[in-house]
């Protein structure tokens, strides 16, 4: 995606030579303009003609700019303008196409006019959806509702047909889910649907996909660039080309000065800043992780801070690296005994994120740390960090605005609480931090080992020691007929006898190869080490078996009924017809059971889209020594040794998508089960 950079108005110098401002300008945003302009038309004579004329527009309405919009914005409503004038030309339309179209603009083609503009300005542009209705002159909810129709057909367009059944009532989130404006609430009902529901899984894996495929568009098609000599053709038909070498050296002249200053002033900070206060933080700083930082030489204290009703924060440091930035913090209750957080998707954002950070990169998820000494001592203060997106250039300063403040909760006792957190107990603040961070280096090491796990080949191929991580990558072969890992899980990483203990929500999906599917597993870091010896402990694999049965379902037959599958009973207590038709399937004997879950689907002669409104599971938890545990305490996956939870009821509830008629399934169609395996086995790896 070309982020939008929006500019003041009184970046635009306004003088005689309006033109070659206004040229000039375009010329340091041309590559988003150009993927704009190219949506509409299909030749490099037509781009160069729709910023010729845009230029000239630009220039005739400059006195009747709207000031109370940014000058980017303004021009962007003169440039769509512009494009759409010019489609319609017909000798436009008629002329020979130039380079051949790139598939994704041939599926823009086959969208709607308003769903391609929407889809266009908000992912290729990269202008928030408020900004876009603006332009579009339509409310933000008609802007989500575009993006969602248009992603929908671009899916199509894109070989995604199969994912296109995801639940109906839950595609209203698809858009605010992604641009983290959800409740929390909503978050948390969408989310849990989610990890239930695998058609909706594919369905908003396929919708992330094409997302990221118009977020990343400028990186991800070779070929296809704003041509060297484009500007320079648009600048011969507005002025001499000599006019333009010397703006060009007047330009270059400017910016030698400034970083001269830049340059200057970093000189003298460093000359007037002692070693001997980032030696004392290095060893007095309480937070264990932001102290190892400090000590190899990998952050600065910063300490800025800000202050509102009895509420204290101070920004302590900053580390980034290829992989993720990480923000340390600490928030200091000073009228009451309270601990308050930052939450990144709810009352902090970086308000430059588009501008400066890696859009395809999803920041790490950490849990809030109540189990640390320094969050325990005192009742008042908490100490966190800020997870976001790695850097897209060496350096940057991020735009930190924080309007809100949660509380921490430590009473896990209720689903909802999972992130910790007392939503009625928040505070409004009004905090903005400049934050400068310079991006550490890393170093990587080629792995050539091969293993197997559950009679699966798992390939190491991968280490790298970064500042923020210690980070293994694997690949699981994905081409066995009958069996795949869905997920593996590690318990720590031992290198040149220095452990460091695998991050639990450590793994992320990378790419799929040629049957292999590549992932990277987070452990702890280990800084500034050269790997020598490095033994890798497995703690779990999530495994799923396909094994395909069909079950007959007759509602004349009294239940329950019984059926054999994977060498264990299973009963279909329940079969009742209905507005909604209620199916109910049980197994209690989970002792030797080949399976923690089931992995099915129910199938009947009704209209398509009908599914199942409602998958109510049931199950109990045990730990390694088959004791059970209270499976609704969700703190017990946390604390128990090797836990297991076996799913021991499904009830379902089935509508038809006539609501005059009711859902009669036919069949139960069980396509396999999932397991969990746990392991001790600690295995050598040789590094090259």
């Amino acid at each position: 995606m070309i982020p939008a950079k929006i500019d003041p108005i009184s970046f635009i110098p306004v003088s005689g030579k309006e033109v070659d401002s206004i040229a000039n300008w375009f010329d340091q945003h041309n590559q988003s303009f150009y993927f704009l302009g190219w949506s509409y038309l299909r030749n490099q004579q037509q781009m160069e003609e729709l910023f010729y004329r845009a230029i000239l527009k630009v220039h005739k309405e400059f006195p009747k700019i709207n000031r109370e919009t940014t000058f980017e914005m303004w021009v962007t409503s003169i440039f769509i303008q512009t494009c759409r004038e010019l489609s319609k030309v017909k000798n436009f339309q008629a002329e020979e196409e130039g380079l051949p179209r790139q598939d994704l603009f041939i599926a823009l083609d086959e969208l709607k006019e308003d769903e391609k503009e929407a889809v266009v300005l908000t992912y290729l542009k990269g202008i928030s959806l408020e900004d876009a209705a603006k332009l579009l002159r339509v409310s933000t909810e008609k802007i989500k509702q575009l993006l969602f129709s248009g992603i929908q057909s671009l899916k199509r367009g894109f070989g995604f047909e199969r994912s296109l059944n995801g639940c109906k009532e839950y595609h209203k989130y698809y858009i605010d889910y992604f641009e983290r404006t959800l409740s929390r609430p909503e978050k948390v009902d969408f989310e849990i649907h989610i990890y239930h529901c695998r058609d909706c899984q594919d369905d908003l894996a396929a919708f992330q996909d094409v997302m990221l495929t118009m977020k990343n568009f400028d990186e991800g098609i070779e070929g296809f660039h704003v041509p060297t000599n484009f500007m320079a053709n648009v600048r011969a038909r507005l002025a001499e080309r000599e006019k333009t070498r010397q703006l060009k050296r007047k330009k270059r002249i400017r910016m030698a000065t400034v970083f001269a200053s830049i340059f200057t002033l970093l000189i003298s900070l460093e000359v007037l800043t002692g070693s001997f206060t980032g030696l004392y933080y290095a060893y007095a700083e309480k937070d264990e992780q932001l102290r190892g930082f400090l000590r190899q030489g990998m952050g600065k204290m910063l300490n800025l801070e800000a202050e509102s009703e009895g509420l204290k924060i101070r920004i302590k440091s900053a580390v980034t690296d290829e992989f993720q930035t990480l923000i340390f913090y600490e928030i200091e209750d000073t009228a009451d005994e309270h601990q308050y957080m930052i939450f990144l998707d709810n009352g902090a954002a970086v308000e430059n994120h588009y501008q400066i950070m890696k859009s395809d990169n999803y920041p790490r998820f950490y849990p809030p740390d109540l189990e640390s000494e320094a969050n325990n001592k005192e009742k008042n203060v908490y100490r966190g960090k800020i997870t976001l997106s790695p850097l897209k250039k060496e350096k940057a300063t991020i735009q930190l605005k924080i309007t809100k403040l949660q509380k921490v909760n430590r009473d896990v006792s209720s689903l909802h609480n999972v992130y910790f957190l007392d939503e009625a107990g928040s505070k409004t603040v009004e905090w903005k931090f400049e934050i400068p961070v310079v991006k550490q280096p890393f170093s990587e090491y080629a792995l050539d080992q091969e293993t197997e796990v559950d009679g699966i080949p798992v390939r190491l191929e991968k280490l790298i020691i970064a500042p923020t991580a210690t980070i293994l990558r694997y690949s699981i072969q994905n081409g066995l007929p009958n069996k795949r890992i869905e997920y593996l899980s590690f318990n720590n990483l031992e290198v040149n006898n220095k452990k460091a203990k695998a991050e639990k929500y450590g793994n992320n999906y990378i790419e799929e190869k040629m049957g292999w599917i590549t992932f990277q597993a987070h452990f702890d870091p280990l800084f500034k080490i050269k790997p020598k010896e490095v033994n890798l402990q497995l703690e779990s694999a999530v495994i799923t078996v396909e094994d395909k049965k069909t079950v007959e379902l007759d509602a004349s037959k009294r239940y329950p009924q019984t059926f054999e599958y994977a060498g264990s009973t299973i009963s279909i207590e329940k079969f009742e017809i209905g507005k909604p038709t209620v199916l109910v399937m049980s197994n209690h004997e989970i002792n030797n059971r080949a399976f923690d879950s089931l992995w099915f689907d129910v199938e009947g002669d009704y209209d398509e889209g009908t599914t199942p409104m409602e998958i109510d599971p049931e199950g109990v938890l045990f730990d390694k020594n088959g004791v059970e545990h209270d499976s609704n305490d969700i703190m017990n996956f946390e604390k128990i040794e090797q836990p297991r939870y076996f799913t021991t009821v499904y009830t379902l509830k089935l509508q038809s998508g006539n609501s005059e008629e009711k859902a009669i399934p036919k069949r139960i169609l069980l396509h396999g089960y999932h397991k969990t395996r746990y392991f001790d086995d600690v295995m050598a790896i040789s590094v090259k």
